[in-house]
């Protein structure tokens, strides 16, 4: 009982990014208390960590948040084997032959995105639809109204993160096909980079201005 209450915390932390134990404990349904004796755990464990911050008037917010070794639980699917192919595969065929494989591996997926999305129903639905999928493909996916309006689909998890950090390009490729998905009258922006040193990766949604 005790792992599986340690193992819902740092899913916690992993989704919704620094908190406090009172955060932690509303979202999970347990008491502040019980969530300190675990984060006490998981701190000695090296796997959280915490950082004061001032709050107005009155004592300091502890946030907790993921270390590192933290982060290292939620691991990349396959993550030794895909580097080894990109490298091998820009070794072998140059990075016009890497491109041509992320090119068909955009290809493949978009495919197999607009089935799953369809063309029916509104902006919300096809959205949550995506954020759907992507969960399933290990991108710990959510949405959010956007402020100024859209929505925010939050990407908590990247499990292709190694790869993406040998060839960016699978980035790139990424976004490409969030937009071919959705298709012209919906404007994607990727708010928010893991590679870039955020927590997320996350964008933005909404109709295109004029449509």
């Amino acid at each position: 009982m005790r792992q599986r209450s340690a193992t819902r915390l740092l899913h916690a932390l992993k989704s919704a990014g620094p908190q406090t134990a009172a955060a932690i404990g509303r979202r999970l349904g347990i008491t502040s208390v019980a969530v300190r004796q675990h984060l006490a755990r998981l701190e000695a464990d090296g796997l959280v960590a915490f950082e004061d911050r001032a709050a107005g008037v009155g004592r300091p917010r502890r946030l907790w948040s993921l270390t590192g070794k933290g982060h290292a639980r939620f691991p990349d699917s396959h993550s030794v084997l895909a580097l080894d192919l990109i490298q091998n595969v820009g070794r072998v065929f140059g990075e016009a032959g890497l491109e041509r494989l992320i090119a068909a591996r955009e290809a493949s997926s978009l495919q197999a995105y607009r089935s799953r999305l369809g063309g029916s129903g509104g902006l919300k639905q096809r959205v949550k639809r995506l954020a759907a999928l992507r969960s399933e493909e290990g991108y710990m996916a959510e949405v959010a109204p956007a402020p100024g309006g859209g929505y925010l689909l939050s990407e908590n998890h990247c499990p292709i993160c190694v790869a993406a950090k040998a060839c960016q390009g699978l980035c790139r490729s990424e976004l490409a096909l969030f937009r071919a998905a959705l298709g012209p009258g919906v404007e994607v922006e990727r708010q928010e980079h893991i590679l870039a040193g955020a927590r997320r990766c996350a964008y933005r949604i909404r109709p295109r201005p004029g449509r």
